[in-house]
This record gives structure tokens, sequence and C-alpha cells, in this order.
């Protein structure tokens, strides 16, 4: 208490002139139309700055929730359209359609090797298996060739020892997709008939022939073609829909039916 008496006393001269302004600011602003409208507008801006910024880092902050909401509700989208069914007619918990969605995120991913692999961090535990489909946002990724607890491992579409049913989305001409190790961004279409009516920028979608991706996803766009060496067979060149140096949250299609359907080739 002695200290603050001393600190008065000492500051005594200041503090009568700090009183003294802030009264003089005072009577400035409450008798004074002008001044008092600009002090305001001031204090308005002032306040808004703040709250926008306090609003700003706020949300900022709240990025990786609402990325997780997104994530979910791609996951119910994808789900519906895989198995071409109305949202108010899907069972609960998608229990009886034929292609269930898992969504996971990246932990590694190469692809600069000719053999490239993907990690994921779902595994069986998950319902992760073999040979489930792996689709981003923008298209087709890969096939899941190795599992553990909590993680998988994806071929990677950039992978030139794995093969992919493809047609184009205007026609049922079909074709093997694959990778010549060369281009990141290019995959190669082949064995399609020269018959097949072609132009540069076509789609090139999943066949659904190989019971691994549904029908009709996206996998890139008809860069050029030329026949083969036989002359009886266009090769394309296919652009890739998706970056594949990119790429953070993945889709994992499992086919409910796959066994069900095998029994029928034993």
């Amino acid at each position: 208490m002695q200290r603050i008496i001393y600190f008065l006393i000492r500051n005594k001269n200041f503090i009568l002139f700090l009183s003294l302004l802030i009264f003089s600011i005072s009577l400035n602003i409450n008798y004074n139309e002008y001044n008092k409208s600009k002090f305001i507008n001031s204090s308005n801006f002032i306040f808004s700055s703040l709250y926008e910024t306090q609003y700003t880092i706020s949300k900022y902050f709240n990025l990786e929730y609402q990325n997780k909401l997104l994530v979910a509700e791609n996951t119910e989208l994808k789900e519906i359209v895989y198995n071409h069914l109305r949202k108010d007619s899907i069972p609960e918990k998608f229990k009886n359609i034929g292609f269930g969605v898992t969504a996971s995120s990246v932990i590694k991913n190469s692809y600069s090797k000719s053999n490239n692999f993907i990690t994921i961090n779902k595994g069986f535990r998950d319902s992760i298996k073999l040979d489930n489909g792996v689709v981003s946002s923008n298209g087709v990724v890969g096939v899941i060739d190795k599992t553990t607890s909590n993680f998988s491992r994806i071929i990677s579409i950039l992978n030139t020892n794995l093969l992919l049913n493809a047609k184009f989305k205007n026609s049922n001409h079909f074709g093997v997709l694959s990778w010549d190790g060369l281009n990141i961004n290019i995959v190669q279409l082949k064995d399609v008939p020269k018959q097949a009516k072609v132009k540069i920028g076509d789609t090139v979608v999943t066949g659904g022939n190989s019971l691994i991706f549904p029908k009709d996803i996206l996998i890139g766009y008809v860069d050029s073609f030329k026949l083969d060496g036989s002359e009886n067979y266009l090769e394309l060149d296919i652009k890739l829909s998706v970056d594949m140096t990119n790429i953070e949250n993945l889709y994992i299609i499992d086919n409910n039916n796959i066994s069900e359907i095998n029994k029928l080739n034993e």
C-alpha cells in the first residue's frame, strides 16, 4: 500500500495531466457532434477489425474439424453415386448396397519411380481388403495390395504392373489401362478397336467389368492416339484427372457382392 502511495506522489504531475487530457477529450467528444461521430466511427472500425481478426483465427483453427466433416459427407455421397441410389432410398448404414466406401488419409506417396505405391492410415481393422479400389475426389488412384491392422498399401495408377479395365464415357468400347513409366500425368489405354470413334478430349472412365471399381468413375481424358503395330487397335495417351503428386484424402471402395459373384466362376 505504501508503495502505491509513493508511486502516486512521484507521478502526480503525469497522473494529473492524464486525467485532464481524458477529461478534455471526453468533453470534446460529448459536446461536439462532429467529433463524436468521428470517434464512434473510428471505434466501430477498430472493433470490427478486431472481431474480423478473431473470426479469421477461429476459422483457421476450425479447418481440421470442417475438413473431417467434408470427408465424411463425401464418403456418404460417393456411396450414393457408386450405387446409383437416391439418398432417401438408402437403407440404414448402407447395409444392403453393392459398394461400401471408407475415407482415409495419405501417409506416404511415391510417384518418381517406375513402380509407385501409396500408404494410407486405414487397415483391415477398418474393413480394408486386398483388391479394394481407391479413388480421390478427382478420379481413380489405384488398388489395395497389402494391409496390416491399421495401414494399407496401394498400387498406384503410376505403377507399371497395374492393369485396369477402362472405357470411353460416350461409348461401350473398352481397353486395358496401364502406365509406361514415363510421364506422371499420362497413362496408356491399349487394345481399343480401331472402329472406336475417338477424339482428343474424350472422357475415359472405369468399365465396371473388373468388380474392383464401380462403372463410370473418372480416369482421365484422351490426350493423343494412334494405330498400334497390327493396325487393328488404337493406342491412346490418357491425361489423368488426378494430380498424383498432390493427394491427401482418399476413398477405399469395397464391392460387398464380390464373394457371391466369384462363386459363380468357381
